[in-house]
């Protein structure tokens, strides 16, 4: 185990039961598994969320805990691409609750969720607020991180659909975990366009049910190609930054 961070994957009971001496919010990582393209792995969403909460356990040593992290979530927009796995929204809340009751039993009643997977969006916002009603003495967040990303993101990516396999989650790769990057595979994405006028991409108004081959041939979007290690690092510590900043005002209440 590192001295300077708490991660239960790698710890001991001991360990943890020292650990529980000064830990006040429990960390749950969720991703998914999915296909990216052919720029990146398919555990590219859970293995970005381990990564950056690993960071983030470090900078806020020893007051945060890391459970393992959730790494398949609501993929079924996904599907037509093979490999691809797929949880129910139902199947995702229920796990999240459970990992609640978990942290709860063992003391620790502040936790944060941190999530790498657009389509987990809607499944842990309904986790969270039934955790908050259920379990009255708890206190429980969740936050997309690279939605605290706002600057560095306008800084970095110019593509007018963004947000999968595209330059942003390449750099971000390039940053966390170079080893899921498909290094002599990376192209930009074959766009089609969203299925109907006004479907909910990049601030679009209206939420409707489509499947990614309706949006891309080859599953990305943006323009891996423009894809920086400098950009990756950008949008992580500017996310990190802000996270802990949230974290230190969650533990001071």
């Amino acid at each position: 185990m590192g001295s300077n961070r708490y991660l239960l994957t790698e710890m001991s009971w001991p360990e943890v039961e020292e650990a529980l001496k000064t830990v006040e919010v429990g960390i749950i990582p969720v991703g998914a598994h999915e296909q990216h393209g052919p720029n990146l792995a398919e555990s590219c969403d859970a293995v970005r969320a381990t990564e950056f909460c690993k960071l983030l356990a470090e900078r806020l040593y020893p007051r945060i805990l890391v459970t393992p992290t959730v790494n398949i979530g609501v993929s079924y927009h996904h599907m037509p691409f093979p490999g691809t796995i797929t949880l129910r929204p139902e199947t995702l809340v229920a796990v999240v609750r459970d990992i609640a009751c978990s942290l709860r039993e063992h003391g620790i009643k502040k936790m944060l969720i941190i999530n790498a997977h657009g389509g987990n969006q809607q499944a842990l916002g309904v986790a969270v607020t039934n955790i908050s009603q259920e379990m009255k003495d708890v206190e429980i967040a969740w936050t997309q991180y690279t939605n605290f990303s706002t600057e560095s993101i306008a800084k970095h990516v110019k593509s007018e659909m963004f947000g999968h396999s595209c330059e942003r989650e390449v750099s971000e790769a390039m940053y966390l975990a170079p080893h899921i990057i498909k290094k002599d595979k990376i192209e930009k994405g074959k766009i089609i366009g969203m299925p109907y006028i006004y479907s909910a991409a990049n601030g679009r108004p209206l939420g409707v049910s489509y499947t990614f081959d309706q949006v891309t041939e080859n599953g990305a979007l943006g323009d891996a190609t423009k894809a920086s290690y400098e950009a990756g690092k950008d949008i992580c510590e500017e996310a990190l930054e802000k996270i802990g900043a949230f974290l230190e005002d969650f533990m001071s209440k």
